[in-house]
């Protein structure tokens, strides 16, 4: 029986029928006779009847070419009643005139054809002239066109009676006409196999399959797939299909196929939402509009990676940025039409949809959803539990330090008292800081002193300036000069230079000293050494010493920051009192690369240290009184008592445990890439605004040919009324997205009024493709006037209610299809049933499915021992990797070549399916590539330990069957594989990478990994 018979199960009335006068049965006749147009009664008019009406003439004003021009005839045709219509009467010769006009009358068996037709509402599938097409309002969707059996509303079907299981029943009902049945089941092996690949990807490890074989009851098969809906894997596996679905990638594609490294968190969505069993309708209305309904959520918002995961151009003129922008929209209408609703609504861009009906005013009423819809990188917290107790042991922590550090002004108050005892001597201080005599720019800057003892360098900012400083003497030793570069919020950056991006450069320094030590005035710096410098060359502190006036220190990397350098004079200085040195800073390397905010300080320590803070000139005020024998205040006394401990190691070495806490990033925030509305675009080197304010009408899809402004709107032919003010949500004020997502999520989810159960249909039919071989709906993209009818109506019908009676959640179904005895029978193989159904459509047999490129990698990583299983994070493109292979990077234009051989898609559009190859790269690759060769190795290496010990060729044989085949070997296998082995080990010497055994034992592993029953699920 052709499928499309079986459409008369199916109660196919719409809401606007009722009191129109069309039959109860009108959408099942229209379908009928459509069938029956196509097949005959087209046909019969095409070679009797319009050359005369519609072909070369119209007599009688009697227009056969199209359904319009026949129904305008008055009385000719009446449709659903032939005994009515007076065409009858004229083509059975009953009338005048008659018809054919002059010559035999028409076949019975085509007259009874054309009264069937009639009676079945006489439908048209297109004109049967070409080119001749009746003017009409392409804009409305007629009630003809609802009629089509995806567009209808879920219909209340019942399993039939006579099965214990709903599946079986409908499948056995279907069956009954051919008198066939379901096969046998499959044996326990089988099975636990089957639902290990289906579920998880990865085959079953021998305790599991033991432990399956030890009770193989119908309860216990329920157990074991509810345990692999719930294991991690589960997500990983059936994220696969999701992501070829949402065309995704990690890279712009086109020729420049830039990255983007922040879209794997659409990935890790998809997987976690899966574990999870998110309802599939939350499913959808995030990946449109995540951030409209749960701003707050972090998931939510990640979810929208849906939208921007297609192609896009990353290098475009001006002139091309508006179709650009008019392409990335389109693809993300697209996309969300054949992801969720099986329809092909982008071919409605540039004229009315060709075969389904889409008229072109409703694409872009659609297509404005996303005028203002942009691709972003953004900070989300994606863990918010995480990070809150990370913030709360943050904060004990840091309670902890700073009570640490408390406690150190009584611990250290003995020894200041001993300091203050004996005479206040310098050992507290190694640096002094310096307060020049003399302070000049040459190139015009002013120093403006500030509290610390720091300059702020102001005005002119010259290039390679020269700051010259005289700094007086009191006679006390100097071995070393510090300079310090200090950060300030009016510098650009922070500074602490006052170049463009904060940076400065030191391009030599030069020291003298008057009067001279030596002959010669010049001070000679033997060494320098500083807290961070650009780079270990040319940008180095060393480098300020040479004669090269282009190098010397730059501190690029950590601008906004505090730097200090220490220049040590190569013979210590003993000045007399009265002395001064003078120091010349240059600034060569750059322009206008100067120091923004400099201090300055001497030490005569043996060793100078980097650190050790000098006394700022209050402190050293009050030394100095202290010293010459007056009393300080108490407030003197605790401000003096608050430098010196700065200075004593113990203190701070809990300053710094304290300080360095504080410093510490803090992760909670990572860059995710999004597809939303109100954050800042990804503007790449596109020369424009990547998006537009308002969305046109285009005739002909050119953006040279705008029309009116389109305003948001949805499919009619998915609208049980014209009321669309159900759907359109408008966001608070002051929000920055538009709500236009979330309303076309709205409408798309409805089941009762909207397009909610085309949703429900194909997203039970990827489920059953998945677990079955192939879809109920042949065709997964398309449910549309050009796709494949279904082959069991009514269970598509009953299982797409089941999922929305279970709340959209996708484990049950997973569940309820795996425990049917169809998803359980064997795949056995019957000549009658091969002969009536050979296309397996009626699902009476199982049919062994090759596992797709992910799943065979895997499979072979996880026998081997070395699959890692670490989930989540960025991806990677070193084929070497021992994680999943939903963690390669999908870079559009170097998929892996490990994966296109076992056909994995490429992701420019939505993939309902994969295709099935088999080719010799296939063989070749498991034959000589280094990574299987890798997985074989540790495959034997893995079969020898867990052998303990044994050398028995048999025992690594069989426990090889176990961990990649989930079963014995046969008698004739043990043999030929003893064989094999024993004749690999004579042909490897002694002294190779591994003991000749186990490289004969790798051969016969890599053997058993390129074996069918390894590569195809059972």
């Amino acid at each position: 029986m052709n499928p499309l018979r079986l459409f008369l199960l199916l109660p196919l009335m719409v809401d606007s029928q009722a009191g129109s006068g069309l039959p109860a049965d009108h959408g099942e006749k229209m379908t009928l006779g459509l069938e029956l147009f196509r097949s005959d009664v087209g046909k019969v008019l095409q070679r009797h009847c319009v050359k005369c009406h519609g072909g070369e003439k119209t007599r009688g004003d009697f227009d056969l070419v199209t359904r319009e021009g026949l129904l305008q005839h008055k009385g000719a045709v009446i449709p659903f009643d032939a005994q009515a219509s007076r065409m009858m009467a004229l083509i059975r010769h009953e009338d005048s005139p008659e018809m054919p006009h002059e010559k035999p009358k028409l076949a019975d068996e085509a007259i009874a054809k054309i009264a069937a037709w009639i009676d079945l509402g006489a439908p048209y599938d297109g004109p049967l002239v070409e080119g001749k097409t009746p003017p009409r309002d392409k804009s409305r969707v007629s009630e003809e066109d609802r009629q089509w059996w995806s567009f209808q509303p879920l219909a209340d079907v019942r399993p039939p009676p006579g099965s214990a299981h709903p599946i079986d029943a409908f499948l056995i009902a279907a069956a009954q006409p051919a008198k066939l049945s379901l096969n046998p089941p499959a044996d326990p092996r089988t099975l636990i196999r089957r639902a290990f690949l289906d579920l998880t990807g990865l085959p079953p490890a021998p305790a599991e399959v033991a432990a399956w074989l030890a009770e193989p009851s119908p309860a216990a098969w329920s157990k074991v797939v509810a345990g692999l809906l719930d294991s991690p894997g589960h997500g990983e596996r059936w994220a696969r299909h999701w992501l070829d679905v949402a065309r995704f990638a990690e890279s712009s594609g086109f020729e420049h196929d830039y990255d983007r490294p922040h879209a794997f968190h659409y990935r890790d969505f998809v997987i976690k939402a899966l574990n999870a069993d998110m309802p599939f309708d939350q499913f959808a209305r995030w990946q449109l509009a995540g951030d409209e309904f749960a701003p707050g959520d972090a998931l939510a918002i990640t979810a929208t990676g849906f939208l921007g995961a297609g192609v896009f151009p990353t290098q475009i003129t001006a002139n091309e940025v508006e179709r650009t922008r008019y392409d990335a929209m389109d693809d993300m209408l697209s996309t969300t039409g054949s992801a969720f609703l099986g329809l092909s609504i982008g071919c409605a861009r540039c004229h009315d949809h060709k075969s389904d009906p889409i008229p072109e005013k409703d694409y872009y009423r659609l297509l404005s959803t996303f005028t203002t819809t942009v691709r972003s990188n953004i900070p989300l917290d994606l863990d918010p539990e995480r990070s809150r107790q990370q913030r709360e042991d943050r904060e004990k922590l840091r309670a902890m330090l700073s009570e640490d550090l408390a406690r150190m002004d009584d611990t250290l108050r003995p020894d200041y008292d001993g300091w203050i005892a004996g005479g206040l001597d310098d050992s507290a201080a190694s640096w002094i800081l310096m307060q020049p005599s003399g302070l000049k720019s040459a190139k015009g800057a002013t120093f403006k002193p500030l509290d610390d003892g720091s300059y702020l360098v102001e005005g002119e900012n010259g290039a390679q300036d020269i700051y010259t400083l005289t700094l007086p003497l009191d006679g006390r030793p100097v071995t070393a000069f510090r300079l310090e570069a200090l950060a300030d919020p009016s510098l650009k950056g922070g500074g602490p230079g006052r170049a463009g991006n904060g940076n400065f450069a030191l391009g030599t320094i030069e020291v003298s000293l008057t009067p001279p030590q030596a002959a010669a005035g010049a001070v000679k710096i033997g060494r320098a050494f500083a807290g961070f410098e650009q780079n270990a060359g040319d940008l180095s502190v060393a480098s300020s010493l040479d004669d090269n006036p282009a190098t010397g220190w730059a501190v690029d990397g950590q601008i906004g920051k505090d730097h200090a350098a220490v220049f040590v004079f190569e013979t210590p200085l003993e000045p007399a009192p009265g002395s001064v040195l003078t120091v010349k800073l240059v600034f060569s390397v750059n322009g206008q690369h100067n120091i923004g905010r400099p201090r300055f300080a001497l030490t005569g320590a043996v060793d100078p240290p980097l650190e050790n803070q000098s006394p700022p000139l209050e402190i050293a005020g009050f030394i100095e009184r202290a010293r010459s024998g007056v009393d300080l205040g108490e407030a003197e006394q605790q401000a003096m008592f608050g430098w010196w401990k700065q200075n004593q190691e113990p203190w701070r070495a809990a300053s710094n445990r304290l300080a360095a806490h504080d410093a510490a990033p803090v992760n909670d925030m990572t860059t995710v890439m999004v597809c939303a509305e109100g954050y800042p675009p990804l503007v790449m080197h596109s020369q424009g605004p990547p998006f537009l304010q308002e969305t046109h009408i285009l005739k002909r899809g050119d953006t040279n040919l705008k029309q009116a402004v389109a305003e948001q709107g949805f499919l009619q032919v998915l609208m049980r009324d014209a009321d669309e003010s159900r759907w359109q949500w408008t966001p608070p004020a002051g929000a920055s997205h538009t709500g236009r997502r979330r309303s076309l999520a709205n409408w798309m989810t409805d089941v009762e009024r909207g397009a909610g159960a085309l949703m429900a249909r194909v997203t039970v039919n990827r489920l059953w493709q998945h677990h079955f071989g192939r879809g109920l709906v042949a065709t997964p993209n398309d449910f549309g006037m050009t796709g494949a009818a279904p082959s069991h109506p009514e269970l598509l019908e009953w299982l797409a209610g089941e999922l929305v009676r279970n709340g959209w959640r996708l484990k049950p179904l997973h569940q309820l299809m795996m425990t049917s005895a169809a998803y359980q029978q064997s795949s056995a193989s019957d000549p009658a049933k091969l002969a009536a159904d050979p296309d397996n459509a009626l699902f009476l047999r199982r049919v062994p499915q090759r596992l797709e490129a992910e799943a065979v990698r895997d499979s072979a990583l996880a026998v081997s021992g070395l699959l890692d299983r670490s989930m989540f994070g960025a991806g990677t493109l070193d084929e070497r990797s021992l994680r999943r292979s939903i963690y390669f990077t999908v870079k559009r234009s170097k998929l892996l070549n490990s994966m296109l051989v076992f056909d994995v898609p490429e992701p420019l559009t939505s993939q309902g399916t994969r295709p099935t190859t088999t080719v010799a790269p296939q063989a070749l690759l498991m034959m000589n590539s280094p990574q299987v060769r890798e997985w074989a190795l540790a495959f034997a290496r893995r079969i020898e330990n867990e052998s303990g010990g044994s050398d028995e060729p048999a025992e690594w044989v069989t426990h090889a069957y176990r961990l990649a085949l989930g079963r014995d070997p046969r008698e004739a296998e043990i043999h030929a594989a003893v064989e094999f082995i024993a004749g690999g080990v004579d042909q490897y010497p002694p002294g190779g990478m591994a003991p000749p055994q186990t490289l004969a034992l790798a051969d016969f592993c890599q053997a058993v990994l390129a074996l069918n029953e390894f590569v195809y699920t059972p």
